[in-house]
Parts: structure tokens; sequence; C-alpha cells
């Protein structure tokens, strides 16, 4: 069972407040991740209910204070690889206001991401089944685009910069220790931030850029 107590405490502890159907709308996701994940492989069958919360939905929501610091009203956020919903439908579960597109090539995967965004009755989410590919740019005109551990940044940044225009923020998200491991030239760094998860105190760095003119 996803426990109600932890995610509060979780979020409490991470500074952030959610409204209370933001939190109702977690709890229901956790545990149809959970329902669907004895069948087909969304994240490690091992999992614990705890490290779920933790490590999924609680690491998904550290981005808030980055995206409530640049977004305005009509943001976009394009998530590169959502897998299950990490955590592009995280966010959009708890901010209704913003326009979240994921981008998943897996088939079994975005049967479960459109099956949580119905469940949720989210109409702020569209679900892509395709792959992005570095020489091709998708037409839409994104706020923000992020991605949980798809690939290192070296690769992941020429992956989206024919995506991402000239106010696109790409937001990295980083284990603290990952910060002098890569390369951005080309790219500038606007804003960050360093956070630890709640309960493990794993350390976790965000660093938003934009394109260099």
């Amino acid at each position: 069972m996803c426990d109600y107590k932890q995610l509060l405490t979780g979020v409490n502890r991470l500074g952030i407040r959610l409204e209370e159907h933001a939190v109702e709308r977690l709890l229901i996701y956790c545990s149809e991740l959970r329902k669907w994940n004895r069948k087909i492989n969304l994240i490690a069958r091992d999992t614990s209910a705890a490290e779920i919360m933790e490590k999924h939905f609680l690491d998904s929501l550290i981005l808030l204070p980055l995206l409530d610091r640049h977004g305005s009203e009509g943001a976009h956020l394009l998530d590169v690889g959502s897998g299950a919903g990490f955590p592009g439908l995280v966010l959009a579960a708890v901010r209704p206001e913003l326009c979240v597109t994921l981008l998943e090539p897996r088939q079994k995967r975005t049967a479960f991401l459109r099956h949580i965004a119905r469940t949720l009755k989210l109409t702020n989410v569209s679900v892509r089944e395709e792959r992005l590919e570095p020489s091709k740019a998708l037409p839409e005109a994104f706020t923000f685009i992020t991605s949980r551990a798809v690939a290192a940044p070296d690769i992941f940044l020429p992956l989206i910069e024919q995506t991402a225009g000239p106010e696109t923020l790409v937001i990295l998200m980083l284990a603290a220790e990952e910060r002098q491991t890569w390369n951005v030239d080309r790219w500038q760094t606007v804003d960050s931030l360093k956070c630890s998860l709640p309960f493990s105190g794993h350390p976790r760095l965000l660093t938003a850029l934009r394109k260099q003119p």
C-alpha cells in the first residue's frame, strides 16, 4: 500500500506544498503502478512501496521549485523517455495548469501512461509513442525539457538540441557527484537546485540550461 503519511512527510521535508487532491492523485497513481508492475516491467520488481514513493514520486517532485520559478501561464514540459511517468506524469498530476508531453517508445509503457492519465482525468497530458532522434526536432514550442536517467548529459543535450528553442529551459536531473563529469559547451547554466531525498538522504542536483545564442 502506498503510504499517505510518508508522502506528506516527504513533501514537507522538501519544502513543497501540495493540494489535497494532488496528494490523492499521487496515491492512486502509486497503487496502479504497483498493480501493473506485477505484469509488466515498469520499475524493478523488488522495489518496496516506501522506495517507490521516495525514489520515483518524491524524486520527481523536486523539480517543482524550478518549474514554479521559471514557468508561466501556458507552460509546456517535454519528458523524454518517460518510462513509467517519472518525472513528467507526476508533475502533471500535481500541476494541472502545466501542459505535459510524455515521449516513450515502448508500447507497454505508453499503455500504462495513458491508463494513468485517464484514471486521474488528466486533460493536460499527451502521450506519444516514439523515440527522439538527434536529427529530428519536435514541432511544438516547449518551456521545459527534462528526462530522468535516459542518457548522460553529453548524450542527452545533443539529442534534444534541435527541439529546444532559444527560451527553452533544459533541466538535467543528476546525482550531485555527477556535476564535474560532463561538458556543457554551447549551453548556459541559468539556475540550479541541490537537495537530498527526504528519507535516504541521497543527494540530487538539478541544473537548468539554455542554448547559447
